[in-house]
């Protein structure tokens, strides 16, 4: 199938199927005009590329994964001590996740202590009493 044959297939666009290719997460084969065509196979690498990305693994996480990608992953992945090594990209990548939901939650309540009208979601119009007391000496 040609690119936009496999863009269709797999809900994706022509243009990060090519930056899966200049990742190395996808080689396609050539047509004598230079086109790029895809086996049956790819739809399943694809798949699993956008899987994992979704999963929160990196394009340079999924580079490591590269020789898995043509079966079907598992929902849930069982532990096997063979693949210790592989497991260690997923704990590093666990570990940078909570890094920055930690730093998000660090802001998000120095914006509510800075503004606490937000605290409750949108803010409330009718609230100017609250708006104004916490106006800094410019108004603001």
């Amino acid at each position: 199938m040609l690119i936009g044959e496999l863009a269709s297939a797999t809900g994706t666009t022509t243009r990060t199927l090519r930056y899966y290719e200049e990742q190395g997460l996808l080689e396609p084969g050539r047509t004598a005009a230079g086109y790029r065509v895809y086996g049956p196979e790819a739809v399943v690498r694809v798949r699993n590329v956008r899987d994992l990305l979704a999963s929160g693994f990196t394009v340079e996480n999924v580079k490591s994964f590269v020789r898995y990608l043509d079966s079907d992953l598992p929902e849930v992945f069982a532990y096997a001590e063979a693949c210790a090594a592989h497991y260690e990209v997923g704990a590093r990548r666990v570990a940078e996740l909570q890094e920055r939901i930690e730093a998000l939650t660090r802001m998000r309540d120095t914006l509510v202590r800075r503004m606490p009208w937000l605290a409750g979601g949108p803010v409330d119009r009718g609230g100017t009493a609250q708006r104004s007391s916490a106006r800094n000496a410019t108004g603001v």
